[in-house]
């Protein structure tokens, strides 16, 4: 049920105890999801919470043990206590109805004695053990949603890295074509075989370029802070990712568990155990075995009859308890766990739908989003050719700057196109494997 922690763990450790030399070599996304499985603070909280349900699960089996306490009392009478006794135990002869004051006991006082209670039966009490069980998990299965939302987050800001750095790259590439053509406009300038405006259209572009080169790098460094912070590494450790592109574009996915369908349905487990505990306490008896050992002491302080004396005292015995009014409470608490139940089973039906919806869209982009890379990353190469081409024939003289200008924004737009094919697919099949249980084969 659970996704196996301690593999990942021990990746991460190793990870972790890499030398200081390698602090800056380039992180891959496995690599990343293994380290933020045991750095991220909300997934130690979950893991601090799943062990705490199995303490609870502990204590409510403890419930069933026998508890065994012992007791000790002293006290001293200022005032002896009063009691009425029929005055005919005094006076045979008296008439019924007469009674007269009478003192007992002693002022001293000392009684201890170990207490044994061992419960033998108890719905409730057999019900709490199997609610805080399925309590357990239920934590497990709130884990596991909790690490499939975390991959999901690391595994967007590292595809986003990935194309940013990509984009960078392209922009650096296109750079140095706008300065080696404004160099070589303005030597033509010089020679008076292009105007001003030619060289400013150049100047223009190439400004562009290094803005936009600047607005990127920032944007870049911001996806990897945040990156940082949802593995869980401190922000000034150096970081960089590994900026290959893997995806395979003919991998299918089987159905698999999911964490919120799982959760819903373990959820209606649970409050199937309550339904089943309040309906049992309203008829069912509980029997309690219970027994007691001990000794009483009494003593006298006054001459000259002191004494201080000690007799043991012991019993056992079962008590059963049996509900036979209580009123409508059983009854209304029932009901209420019964519509509790039906909107469980509505949004466990309602979420299925929606995620075989949403499983089903996902295939469809992916679809089309490999089929568009292969088509953009030919229009990539042959707008690059293209440009080529109307620079050389514009060294040549037989094609103008605006035919440049032009190739080479077509080249900008086929590179951008071809980066948002790629992150399109990788969003399509990063959605695809949420909703069919595939997180954990990220890679």
């Amino acid at each position: 049920m659970l996704v196996n922690i301690r593999k990942h763990v021990m990746t991460a450790l190793l990870i972790a105890a890499w030398p200081a030399v390698q602090a800056q070599s380039a992180w891959t996304l496995k690599q990343c999801l293994d380290t933020a499985v045991v750095r991220n603070k909300g997934l130690l909280i979950g893991r601090n919470d799943l062990e705490r349900g199995r303490q609870r699960e502990q204590e409510a089996k403890a419930n069933r043990l026998p508890k065994l306490t012992a007791n000790a009392e002293y006290k001293y009478f200022t005032d002896m206590p009063v009691q009425f006794m029929p005055l005919s135990t005094f006076n045979p002869m008296a008439p019924e109805g007469q009674f007269k004051e009478a003192q007992f006991g002693v002022p001293h006082n000392i009684n201890a004695n170990l207490q044994l209670a061992l419960p033998i039966y108890d719905p409730q009490l057999h019900g709490a053990v199997d609610m805080v069980g399925q309590g357990v998990d239920l934590a497990g299965l709130q884990y596991s949603k909790t690490q499939d939302e975390l991959f999901v987050e690391v595994a967007g800001l590292y595809y986003n890295a990935v194309v940013l750095h990509h984009q960078r790259a392209y922009l650096d590439s296109n750079l140095v074509n706008a300065i080696a053509l404004l160099r070589n406009m303005e030597l033509l300038h010089g020679q008076l075989m292009a105007t001003g405006t030619d060289v400013g259209k150049v100047r223009l572009q190439r400004d562009q370029l290094t803005t936009r080169r600047a607005q990127v790098d920032s944007k870049y460094q911001q996806v990897l802070d945040a990156l940082k912070l949802a593995i869980g590494l401190p922000a000034e450790r150096p970081f960089a990712i590994d900026p290959e592109v893997r995806f395979d574009p003919e991998r299918t996915y089987a159905g698999a568990t999911v964490a919120e369908l799982e959760l819903l349905k373990h959820q209606g487990y649970l409050l199937n155990t309550e339904l089943r505990t309040i309906r049992r306490s309203g008829y069912l008896p509980s029997l309690r075995l219970f027994a007691s050992y001990g000794t009483n002491g009494f003593g006298y302080d006054k001459a000259p009859n002191e004494f201080l004396t000690f007799h043991p005292v012991g019993f056992g015995g079962l008590q059963l308890s049996y509900p036979l009014f209580g009123g409508t409470v059983v009854h209304r608490k029932a009901r209420q766990k019964e519509l509790e139940l039906r909107n469980n089973e509505l949004r466990y039906a309602l979420l299925s739908e929606q995620n075989g919806v949403q499983a089903q869209s996902a295939r469809r982009e992916r679809e089309i989003a490999r089929a568009f890379i292969n088509d953009r990353a030919s229009q990539v190469v042959l707008a690059g050719s293209i440009y080529r081409q109307a620079l050389l024939q514009q060294q040549q003289g037989t094609a103008s700057l605006t035919d440049v200008l032009l190739a080479d924004n077509a080249l900008r737009e086929a590179q951008q196109e071809y980066l948002d094919a790629i992150i399109d697919f990788l969003r399509a099949d990063l959605d695809l494997r949420k909703h069919t249980g595939n997180l954990t084969t990220l890679n």
